[in-house]
């Protein structure tokens, strides 16, 4: 709006110094033609009357009575000035600008037609005969005048009407990205308890169930069992801390997780996974340090996908494969369980999804497409019905994706 404002000040500044330059040229040509008498003292003080109440334009309240009669008196000023010394005519046109901004227009305009129609009758009083342009011109300068004020008023209240909505607009759009920003913070949030603490809580479930089940027939094997279940939910209750930790502080995008702290991550997932699939993991290239939130991102996609096939492929092996190439990072794991309709499941979640479903099984494999999407990455999903399931994340390495 400053800037907006800027042109108009420029132009009363100008306006103002060009009724300067005029009222002292008018003054001094009044008193070398006709001398300094009574007549000329009451011009001079006109004069400096006109100067100085045009110099307190300012200054005064905009919401008020005062601007309307300040500009009406100017005028009325100038229209006697004109009266008795006709050269004053031509500050009629900055006093016309500030008639024009102070009344409204109707009113404004039929006040510069009589200011215009008393120049007119001066400069035929002087006349030694009738002379056309004397009325042609004082009515041509005040339609120029009239019509130049009308254009800058709408374009400046264009602007200022394209200023506001383009506010409006802005704050629209802060409003959408910080909701979707929140929703992508509980996408993000759904995705992390669903692949850790819930992985968690449901091997806990199934120990606990077997362990009474065999309560009695086999009580060495439940009591195993139970302690299992306790080792469980003693990591579920360090996933609960870690995932508060990292609500409650900022991680620096500086913050690297070296390679030896992701491979031990990694086969502890592979530890805590409680079906019957032996899981090993296999390192290839060079590894390096990788950011927290991708870190993270393996090793949820890693406990996710070894959930599916514990849970719901029956494998018996599983092989998780960690790439390290020039330019980016893949996590492969590739179990021998009984596979699946790729395209069947991911859209039933995707359905699950939009109508607010909350199935415990409805976040796996969307969920790890939702990930790596987030993190400027890619993820494929291959099964066949029979053949078992990989499960394929992959991405770049030092790239602002990852902090984003």
């Amino acid at each position: 709006m400053t800037a907006l404002l800027a042109p108009v000040r420029r132009l009363d500044v100008w306006l103002f110094v060009v009724l300067v330059v005029l009222v002292v040229t008018s003054s001094v040509r009044y008193v070398l033609r006709h001398g300094l008498g009574t007549v000329g003292v009451l011009i001079l003080l006109g004069a400096v009357v006109l100067v100085a109440g045009y110099g307190v334009r300012p200054w005064l309240p905009e919401r008020s009575w005062v601007p309307a009669a300040w500009s009406v008196t100017l005028a009325a000023l100038v229209a006697a000035l004109t009266v008795v010394a006709p050269s004053f005519a031509w500050c009629a046109v900055p006093v016309a600008f500030a008639v024009l901004g102070t009344l409204p227009f109707r009113w404004a305009v039929a006040c510069v037609s009589v200011l215009m129609v008393v120049i007119t009758a001066s400069w035929l009083r002087i006349s030694s005969a009738f002379d056309p342009a004397l009325i042609a011109g004082p009515l041509g300068i005040a339609l120029i005048t009239v019509m130049a004020f009308r254009a800058l008023d709408r374009e400046s209240k264009a602007r200022a009407d394209l200023i506001d909505r383009l506010v409006a607009t802005q704050d629209d759009l802060a409003a959408e990205q910080r909701r979707a920003g929140a929703l992508r913070e509980r996408a993000r949030l759904s995705r992390d308890i669903h692949d850790s603490v819930g992985q968690d809580l449901s091997s806990v479930y199934l120990l606990l169930q077997v362990a009474d089940r065999g309560w009695k027939t086999q009580p060495q094997d439940s009591h195993d069992n139970v302690r299992t279940a306790i080792d469980a939910s003693r990591r579920g209750l360090e996933e609960i801390r870690h995932v508060i930790h990292d609500l409650s502080t900022d991680v620096e995008s500086s913050t690297l997780t070296s390679p030896s702290e992701l491979h031990r991550r990694l086969d502890d997932v592979g530890e805590r996974s409680h079906g019957p699939a032996t899981v090993t993991l296999r390192v290839d290239g060079t590894a390096v340090p990788l950011s927290h939130r991708l870190s993270s991102a393996l090793v949820a996609t890693a406990r996710g996908a070894l959930a599916n096939a514990q849970e719901h492929a029956g494998a018996n092996r599983v092989m998780m494969t960690l790439t390290y190439t020039d330019d980016e990072v893949r996590l492969d794991i590739r179990d021998d369980g009984r596979g699946f309709d790729v395209d069947r499941v991911l859209a039933a979640q995707s359905g699950s999804t939009r109508a607010g479903g909350r199935s415990q099984r409805g976040l796996g494999l969307k969920g790890v497409s939702d990930r790596v999407v987030d993190l400027g990455g890619g993820a494929m999903i291959e099964s066949e019905i029979g053949d078992g399931t990989t499960v394929s994340v992959w991405f770049p390495i030092g790239v602002p994706h990852e902090e984003q």
